[in-house]
């Protein structure tokens, strides 16, 4: 059967792309996921966060959550692949935006020693042979090499993501966590955040708010506001980064009833206004 795959994923060499003029930091949520053999000296801005990188890295960005790539010196090189969710579809690895490395918060970035370094070239060489040739099932090639960069990243995962909960209130905790991501990024100017309170959790987590609060706070140190707060704000920041949304659209879609809600939230938890943070 002839493969139809050729607008969902393709594969290319950093030092073949085009040189950009320099310029502010600017970037937006895409609407791939990209894999990138990145070999150079840049500050890798991801979300709210950016991190200096060096050397060799291997990276993942989702569609998701907007990312760019600051060179600081040198030359940049390597090789990265995008390709889009219906890529994999009905594949075993379909639900791309699960796996940790995809996911807002998890661990997207490794930095690769020599011999790593080696076997990422070699497989990332396999999948732009493959892009240029006219072999009929080359799309199942591919997937299985890129699959191949995916496990090669979570066989390198750190411990903490595939620790074993040694208690209900660790469990509990994890799960809340995992449905209060679920909430996000917003993504449209018209949606709207469910479940803003510890309430609400405790509710959709069929538990009492009181047996809730002592899961987390037990296991976190926070309280199940502050960690809903805390979360809260890192959307605020990167909507009001990457979005020419307003204050009172972005408020709307945080679930204030009105933007002076927000804006005292917003300063409390930050010390700035909303208005303030994104100028700067």
């Amino acid at each position: 059967m002839l493969q139809r795959d050729f607008g969902q994923f393709n594969a290319i060499r950093i030092q073949d792309l085009p040189k950009m003029a320099g310029g502010p930091v600017t970037y937006n949520r895409r609407d791939y996921y990209k894999i990138s053999l990145y070999q150079g000296n840049s500050i890798y801005h991801y979300a709210d966060k950016s991190l200096e990188i060096s050397g060799t890295n291997l990276l993942f960005f989702s569609p998701k959550v907007p990312y760019t790539l600051e060179k600081i010196s040198g030359e940049n090189n390597g090789c990265f692949c995008i390709f889009t969710e219906a890529f994999f579809r009905d594949q075993p690895m379909a639900n791309l935006g699960e796996l940790p490395m995809f996911k807002p918060g998890g661990k997207s970035f490794y930095k690769l020693d020599s011999d790593q370094e080696r076997h990422l070239e070699q497989i990332f060489e396999k999948i732009l042979a493959e892009v240029s040739s006219d072999y009929i099932y080359k799309y199942d090639l591919i997937r299985t090499l890129v699959s191949e960069l995916i496990h090669f990243a979570l066989k390198l995962q750190p411990s903490e993501n595939v620790y074993k909960h040694p208690d209900s209130n660790s469990r509990l905790t994890s799960v809340f966590t995992e449905l209060l991501e679920r909430q996000f990024p917003i993504e449209s100017a018209k949606q709207r955040l469910e479940m803003r309170s510890a309430s609400d959790y405790a509710e959709q987590l069929s538990v009492h708010v009181n047996h809730l609060n002592r899961a987390i706070k037990e296991t976190t140190g926070k309280t199940t506001t502050h960690q809903i707060s805390e979360r809260m704000v890192r959307e605020a920041k990167a909507l009001l980064k990457h979005t020419g949304w307003n204050v009172a659209e972005i408020a709307y879609c945080l679930g204030f009833e009105e933007p002076a809600h927000f804006h005292h939230f917003f300063k409390k938890q930050t010390g700035t206004t909303p208005t303030a943070f994104r100028v700067n």
